[in-house]
């Protein structure tokens, strides 16, 4: 893992993946489960602690967790039926104390660009309150929130995940310019999974 003791990385793993037609995050992408993906890009970014949020499906993600790193910690998100919203509030009361910020990605998108996860950061090291990246004017993940933020994560309701939060935000949030799409790329459906 990366060497930011201050920051703590959390992958949303919880959803049902209805589109998909279930086990999204277990299906093959590029020759590993998808889930890898993000587990690696985690993996990669400043943080001491990686925790995956399970939900629909949990024993197969957390087996599929524990076999890229036995290191991960493993959350449930008992009212993960709810939404995004469950699952990072789960995600954030699991944070230990005096953590700075934490790093959340999306477990069904498999290709953040590593380069974007520093300067992420630094934006927040610097005073922002959030920053997230953007590539060519549209916005995308991980973003990372500061621990200013967490009492108001832990009230988020929904599956909508933080985007209230960084909405109100305006001119506050640091936007970090990526170095290609992989910040936008998700996979809903399994014909995503060839993109």
């Amino acid at each position: 893992m990366g060497t930011g003791a201050d920051f703590a990385a959390v992958v949303l793993a919880a959803g049902s993946a209805s589109r998909f037609g279930g086990g999204k995050l277990t299906a093959p992408y590029r020759g590993a489960p998808l889930l890898h993906g993000a587990l690696a890009a985690a993996k990669a970014a400043p943080a001491a602690t990686i925790i995956v949020v399970t939900g629909a499906g949990a024993e197969a993600v957390a087996a599929c967790a524990r076999a890229f790193d036995a290191d991960i910690r493993l959350v449930h998100a008992p009212d993960h039926a709810e939404g995004m919203g469950a699952s990072l509030r789960a995600g954030i009361a699991a944070l230990a104390p005096g953590v700075a910020g934490a790093f959340v990605f999306l477990g069904d998108m498999p290709r953040a660009p590593i380069g974007v996860l520093e300067p992420l950061a630094q934006a927040v090291r610097a005073g922002a309150p959030a920053a997230a990246p953007t590539f060519r004017g549209a916005r995308g993940h991980p973003v990372v929130l500061s621990a200013a933020l967490f009492p108001q994560a832990l009230t988020l309701s929904g599956d909508v995940g933080a985007r209230p939060l960084i909405q109100a935000l305006g001119a506050r949030l640091a936007l970090v310019e990526a170095p290609d799409d992989g910040v936008l790329f998700d996979v809903d459906e399994r014909g995503d999974l060839g993109r």
